[in-house]
């Protein structure tokens, strides 16, 4: 079981978290300050959940001695108003999220597991590295996460995959490009995976999660001094990826200016820590991804071309979900497998007509839409039975076509069915809707307001 800390002295709030989160099936312990806190800081916690004002210390500063303390437990601060300077600080001193009170519980909710996980992967990684010092998020790699989790039979798919397969076995670098949600990490992680380094550390950085200072902290670390609120010395990603792989997702967002000291790195083989004059190596295999086209960005001015040529060695595409519907199906067995596993339900039965309607859908979130889709409906559905009406209301009427009609069906029920139908044919253009019905506009809109037919556009 998972144990979390709760810091608050406020009573109310200190208890209500600590109902919440057993709720939740996590083991909770409650401080009211500092004081009695910190003797309860042990190697079994995984999770700190701080208010920034206790009364006898900053819960900023509490953040960076529970990090020395237990470097592999995470933080979450929580503050009664948003602060951006205090938020900076606090995840420049190790904290995994900043949250505002009061909101809602749900982000906290959200959050709390992704902290947990990450505090598990990196007892790992501190226990196989036998590493003491602060160090940041690192992405534990199974001998399982290879090709073999890449689920699809499409033409392009397996195209892409061959293709990675063979840049696996060299170290050449790697450009991963595809829509938010295609499993490029997972096609990274498959490459480390069969590499001559999958002995060696495997680190990810998404860029799109840090302002530019942070994001040059956490790639090359930093001297005790270099900048306000560097209190101690820094590895980073360079570093602790030596001799092993370094995968950089959204590389499209990292600053212009950080660009060319990556690219230093690349052609140099070597770099600067923030406040240290000597400079030091890095011997790593470097795999990117984005989502953004980086040839339109350099014509923007947004990215460097010398190194977006640097790194476009051997470039691999992932197609989206819409371009191979057909692998849907498969892709449904292997999330309702893998999510009635973790929430520890027994696997549904499947309607005939569950996973045809999704592969009407255009999944704009690709794999990662399907599986919380897939999450949602196995906790509405009924009798252990997934069929349409586990999908989404605006996802329903957007597969009208699916919809079975049966003789028992009333003459509106009728009507409104085959409205949808011509609607979906001519992708919801009412003109053209219309004017295939053979009914005026005025009309058509009277038909969808009585059916309640809602607005897909």
């Amino acid at each position: 079981m998972s144990k979390i800390l709760i810091i608050d002295d406020e009573p109310k709030l200190r208890e209500l978290l600590a109902r919440i989160l057993s709720l939740e099936g996590y083991e909770v312990q409650k401080a009211e300050n500092a004081q009695i806190a910190l003797p309860l800081i042990h190697q079994d916690l995984d999770l700190v959940i701080t208010d920034v004002r206790l009364p006898d210390v900053n819960g900023i500063a509490l953040t960076k001695q529970i990090k020395e303390l237990v470097p592999y437990t995470e933080i979450i601060v929580l503050t009664a108003y948003g602060n951006i300077p205090d938020g900076v600080m606090a995840m420049r001193n190790g904290a995994f999220d900043y949250l505002v009170k009061g909101d809602n519980h749900i982000q906290m909710l959200a959050s709390v597991p992704r902290a947990i996980e990450k505090s598990q992967q990196n007892k790992e990684f501190y226990k196989k590295n036998q590493i003491n010092a602060t160090q940041f998020p690192t992405n534990k790699v199974k001998a399982q996460d290879n090709f073999n989790l890449i689920i699809g039979e499409s033409e392009t798919l397996k195209q892409s995959i061959k293709v990675a397969q063979k840049v696996a076995k060299t170290d050449t670098s790697v450009l991963l490009i595809g829509e938010t949600g295609t499993g490029k990490e997972l096609f990274a992680k498959a490459i480390y995976q069969e590499s001559n380094r999958q002995n060696q550390p495997f680190l990810a950085l998404n860029c799109a999660n840090f302002p530019k200072d942070l994001l040059e902290s956490e790639l090359f670390g930093h001297k005790k001094g270099s900048f306000t609120g560097a209190l101690t010395d820094k590895k980073g990603l360079l570093e602790v990826a030596d001799k092993g792989t370094l995968f950089l997702d959204e590389l499209g967002e990292m600053p212009i200016d950080l660009q060319a000291k990556l690219l230093r790195v690349l052609d140099t083989k070597t770099y600067f820590k923030l406040g240290e004059t000597q400079a030091r190596t890095a011997d790593f295999r470097l795999i990117c991804a984005t989502n953004k086209n980086l040839e339109e960005e350099i014509q923007k001015g947004n990215f460097r071309a010398d190194l977006y040529y640097r790194i476009n060695v051997f470039t691999i595409f992932l197609p989206a979900l819409k371009e191979r519907k057909n692998d849907i199906p498969a892709l449904v067995m292997y999330f309702l497998e893998d999510l009635c596993k973790k929430m520890n339900l027994n696997f549904p039965k499947i309607s005939e007509n569950f996973s045809p309607a999704l592969q009407k859908h255009d999944f704009k979130g690709n794999i990662r839409e399907l599986r919380n889709m897939l999450e949602r409906a196995l906790v509405l559905c009924e009798n252990n039975t997934l069929d349409i009406e586990s999908l989404p209301t605006n996802l329903q009427q957007s597969i009208p076509n699916v919809l079975p009609i049966t003789p028992q069906n009333t003459l509106a029920e009728i009507e409104k069915e085959h409205i949808l139908r011509v609607l979906y044919a001519h992708k919801y253009n009412k003109n053209k809707t219309a004017e295939h019905l053979g009914i005026g506009l005025t009309t058509l809109y009277r038909k969808l307001a009585e059916y309640n037919i809602q607005e897909q556009f």
